[in-house]
């Protein structure tokens, strides 16, 4: 059976439905730090910790953040918007005005950020016009209180705050199934 040719432009579209969260993945090449907004972040094992994010193949920042050998990945907060942005676009200096402390790995962690984590490059695959890279988590940050940034349909956005009277959440039938 072969598969149909599906259209950039509505699978762009269908996939926009699907809520992400917004970190900056960064690193230190050769003493300059470097980073760029990513959507395409997830857990992946919790036994050994890994993660994983997946970068354009053609991106130079993700070209040194390969040569680093690792990363740190900073999860972005709600009022972070304009910080997204400009880790978003490309060319120019990402860092300018930005405050930051290195992980204990070397890599920088942006000021605010809800949490991070450091790693170290365990793996890369190929996936089509990006590759898939496999982190094993190396130190945590402390977790802020604050909500996080998402991203849904093309915009920004941001989860509703919770009422300390909503009851909890049910819990998962089988929560070793979930990160």
């Amino acid at each position: 059976m072969s598969l149909a040719t599906v259209d950039t432009h509505r699978f762009r579209q269908v996939l926009g439905h699907f809520c992400t969260g917004v970190t900056v993945v960064t690193a230190t090449a050769d003493g300059v730090p470097v980073g760029f907004a990513c959507q395409a972040f997830a857990a992946l094992s919790l036994d050994p910790p890994l993660v994983l994010f997946c970068p354009r193949v053609t991106s130079e920042t993700w070209r040194g953040i390969r040569q680093a050998g690792g990363f740190c990945v900073n999860v972005l907060a709600e009022e972070q918007r304009d910080l997204s942005r400009a880790f978003g676009s490309g060319g120019g200096e990402r860092f300018t005005g930005v405050g930051w402390t290195p992980s204990p790995r070397g890599h920088p962690v942006l000021d605010g950020v809800l949490t991070w984590a450091d790693c170290a490059i365990e793996a890369v695959h190929p996936g089509g016009d990006h590759d898939i890279v496999i982190g094993r988590v190396a130190a945590l940050g402390e977790c802020r209180d604050a909500r996080p940034l998402l991203f849904y349909q093309g915009r920004y956005t941001g989860t509703a705050k919770s009422s300390p009277y909503d009851p909890p959440d049910p819990i998962w039938p089988r929560p070793d199934d979930w990160i």
